[in-house]
Parts: structure tokens; C-alpha cells; sequence
């Protein structure tokens, strides 16, 4: 059966369903910094529903949602307002599927006709896995903070991936 990658508009009630997504990570990986389980209200705080353009996205197999995405604010002030940083999270047991690839490219046509010219992803040092993604979808490595962060006990690096539309 042909795989159909959608996204669909995040709404209200999706945020149960992302905030289970990012808690594994939150409780499982270094890929979110957030050390405890976040709430409903503390996702609305970066995850926006119905901005015209900072928008996001249930990722969808069909009719199975296997993650979300967004694009939010680089920097909240307006010389920044050509670009976006975005994130991209699928259930933890949907890897190496072409998920994240059909993704992308369609969070990529959604920011350039949000206007963006410029989309950055920021990542944990030691997440090789996301690194490789961005670098095999065109990315370039453009910022490396050291030592900028602590979990599981562990001093982690922030890199920055950068990618002009």
C-alpha cells in the first residue's frame, strides 16, 4: 500500500495527542531540553493554532496521525520576519519510513508561501540522527553553541541547521 504523507492544520483538540508525542521525547531523548512532562498550556506557549503565519501541523499517514510540525518565531522582532525556525517530531516508531522527508517538503512549500526565505532548525549536539536529516534535505550547519545545556546528567552542545528557500 503507497504511503500518503498529509499535514493537517493543528487544532485544540490535537494537543493531547502532541503533547504525548513530546513527552516521550521530553522523558526519553536529549532532542527537547524540557526535562519534565509539559502541559497543554506550556505547548500553546510555542506551538500556535490559528496564526496567519507562524501556523502548524498534524502529520498525518492517511488518516493516522504519526506526528506534528511547526513553524514559530526565530526571534520575536520584525527584522526577523523572513524567517522561521521549525520543528518537526514524529512518534517515536516511525523512522526511516520517508515521514519526515514528505514532511519537510511540505512544511517548506507552506513557509515560502508564508513568505519566509529563511528556515532554521535547532538541534541537540548529539542528536546525529536529526543532524543527518537536515543535512541530507540541504541544510547547512550554521551555529554551534557549546555546552549550553544539561540532561540525564549529560552537558550537551546546540547546533543550528540553516536552509535559504
Amino acid at each position: 500500500m503507497e504511503q500518503q504523507i498529509l499535514l493537517k492544520e493543528l487544532a485544540t483538540e490535537d494537543l493531547h495527542f502532541v503533547k504525548q508525542v513530546y513527552d516521550w521525547y521530553v522523558l526519553h531523548s536529549t532532542a527537547t531540553f524540557h526535562t519534565e512532562p509539559v502541559t497543554i498550556d506550556e505547548l500553546r506557549e510555542f506551538i500556535y493554532i490559528g496564526h496567519p503565519r507562524f501556523r502548524s501541523w498534524l502529520i498525518l499517514d492517511g488518516q493516522q496521525p504519526v506526528g506534528y510540525c511547526y513553524l514559530t518565531n526565530y526571534k520575536k522582532r520584525q527584522a526577523y520576519d523572513k524567517t522561521a525556525e521549525l520543528t518537526i517530531y514524529l512518534s517515536h516508531d516511525c523512522y526511516a519510513r520517508g515521514i519526515g522527508k514528505a514532511a519537510l517538503t511540505q512544511l517548506e512549500e507552506q513557509a515560502r508561501q508564508a513568505g519566509f526565505n529563511n528556515l532554521l532548525a535547532i538541534i541537540s549536539g548529539d542528536n546525529d540522527q536529526s543532524i543527518g536529516f537536515f543535512e541530507r534535505n540541504s541544510y547547512f550547519k550554521c551555529a554551534h553553541f557549546k555546552n549550553v545545556g544539561e540532561k540525564f546528567g549529560k552537558v550537551l552542545d546546540v547546533v543550528g541547521y540553516q536552509k535559504e528557500l
